[in-house]
């Protein structure tokens, strides 16, 4: 199914926060948290800083996980990123997610799509780099309840799973396959059956999936809860235990980002880290949590409690115990991959500008933080009705008042306003009024409340001739509507609640469509629509 690609700006959307386009507009209010704003020359002073920093011994560390996390037949593409991964000259360009099932909405789809096209876009401006797109999947996460469910075609799907509150990426796939997978509408792709019957925990089925999807562009695609590589967190955890940094670095951005007119993202805890224990659930730490009881720090939901000592030698001798929360789990991700840049939501944009100061505490290069590329699709039946209607595939960003009135102009209806008989009516009822001040002062009060009542009058008949108008082209407003619901579910846009399998079992070309179509740099919303 061939495609047509436009695009607009975030702001002219009307869906994006004031801070990502303050950011892409650069307001010099946000310089202080980020490092090097994303341009294509700037990645050359981002290279630099990366290669001084990247030690041959994190390299080497992190190739053997990911060869051992990709035993087995793989894609001719990623076999090639792999041994290009491990040349010094090489570098990634990550995005993450949680571990959605069958990818949850588009916006998945659409942050590797960002990531694999920024990556041809540098080997092309660099050629004596090379440059590798990778999928971080937040196998860590323990909030279950956020990714055991989607919606394909209007329908619900979710899965019940045993064992929750742990890492969702040790999850076994007990009782997918009746509760879900077998509901699935036979035109769905083999692919998003496959990748979790042969697989045996949820991050194995998301790698198999992604492989699937983009194993073709050479996608890697990263479990960071392995025990060789948490080995690198060691450094991390011994200040955060002994020093609790990255709190303090967090506070002091929290209150310039406020002071600037910004709402920080993300909480920050005293000490930004969790605790697997052996029951496999995922516990914060909590210092002085529990009082007298306790000397320094409790494992949350447990009887465990430890004083530094005790902490600080459980992270040097099993560092595969700790999980980052959100503020050290982009650190975590930086010290592990010779990464250039990171590409995630506006959320995500968001709270990595409450971070650069936790990178600067523990001597981390902070990478460019670029927003993916958000895009609507707009099938051939709805640009069809668009065209009808005298709209673009971008006038459907405007309000739905103001659409309403464009397609009336262009279906000649006469606008309806009594703007000037209201005019002329207040000029009538104040001479009224003058000549009442003038005659008798106590009629005052009345003339005004009578000019009231026939001004509500007048506004009664406007709204009346306005819905006798109206009512002319009641179905090209209805499908006007329908539209508008259709491409922005409740409201939203339509990346945030639509699953892939609603365009890509009309159109399997749909992501090469989106790697045609994204330029990441470019920072404009994209419009793609059947031709």
């Amino acid at each position: 199914m061939p495609t047509h690609c436009s695009t607009l700006s975030y702001a002219a959307t009307g869906a994006f926060s004031s801070l990502l386009t303050d950011y892409l507009a650069q307001n010099p209010a946000l310089a202080p948290f980020y490092h090097h704003f994303p341009t294509l020359e700037n990645f050359a002073a981002q290279i630099e800083e990366k290669q001084a920093a990247y030690s041959p011994e994190a390299r080497q560390r992190l190739v053997a996980a990911l060869r051992e996390q990709y035993s087995g037949e793989v894609p001719a593409a990623i076999a090639a990123n792999l041994d290009l991964l491990a040349q010094s000259t090489t570098f990634t360009v990550t995005t993450g997610h949680q571990l959605n099932l069958l990818t949850g909405p588009l916006y998945f789809i659409y942050k590797i799509v960002s990531a694999i096209r920024l990556s041809q876009e540098l080997k092309a401006a660099y050629p004596q780099y090379d440059f590798v797109p990778l999928y971080w999947m937040a196998t860590e996460d323990h909030d279950f309840a956020e990714i055991n469910h989607f919606s394909l075609f209007g329908k619900a799907y979710a899965w019940e799973a045993s064992g929750t509150g742990g890492p969702v990426g040790r999850l076994a796939l007990d009782g997918l396959e009746e509760q879900l997978l077998s509901q699935l509408p036979p035109e769905v792709p083999a692919l998003f059956r496959e990748a979790y019957t042969s697989a045996a925990t949820l991050a194995e089925a998301t790698r198999r999936l992604a492989d699937g999807l983009f194993g073709e562009f050479g996608l890697l695609t990263l479990d960071a809860d392995h025990p060789a590589l948490k080995r690198a967190l060691v450094p991390v955890l011994e200040k955060e235990i002994q020093e609790q940094a990255s709190n303090a670095a967090v506070q002091a951005t929290n209150a310039r980002l406020t002071a600037a007119g910004y709402k920080p993202q993300v909480y920050s805890r005293p000490l930004n880290l969790f605790f697997l224990t052996a029951e496999g659930q995922r516990q914060r730490l909590e210092p002085d949590a529990s009082g007298a009881d306790c000397v320094e720090v409790t494992i949350r939901n447990t009887a465990r409690c430890h004083n530094r000592e005790e902490l600080l030698a459980l992270a040097r001798q099993q560092p595969e115990q700790f999980s980052p929360n959100v503020v050290l789990r982009p650190l975590y991700q930086e010290i592990l991959l010779p990464n250039l840049a990171y590409i995630g939501g506006g959320a995500e944009v968001a709270y990595w500008f409450q971070l650069k100061d936790v990178f600067a505490a523990y001597g981390v290069p902070f990478p460019m933080v670029l927003p993916r590329n958000s895009a609507m699709y707009i099938s051939r039946a709805n640009a069809g009705k668009l065209r009808k209607l005298g709209l673009s595939s971008t006038d459907i960003f405007k309000p739905l008042a103001e659409l309403k009135k464009q397609v009336g102009a262009t279906l000649g209806q006469e606008e309806i306003s009594l703007r000037e008989q209201q005019q002329a009516l207040a000029a009538a009822f104040q001479q009224v009024q003058d000549l009442a001040q003038r005659l008798d002062p106590t009629l005052v009060k009345t003339v005004a409340a009578e000019a009231s009542k026939a001004a509500g009058s007048l506004a009664g008949l406007e709204k009346r001739l306005s819905k006798a108008a109206e009512t002319k082209h009641e179905t090209a407003y209805a499908q006007l509507a329908s539209i508008k619901e259709k491409l922005f579910p409740e409201g939203g846009l339509q990346e945030r609640s639509d699953n892939v399998l609603s365009i890509l079992i009309n159109n399997p070309d749909f992501i090469r469509q989106l790697i045609t179509c994204f330029e990441p740099l470019a920072l404009e919303f994209a419009v793609l629509t059947e031709e």
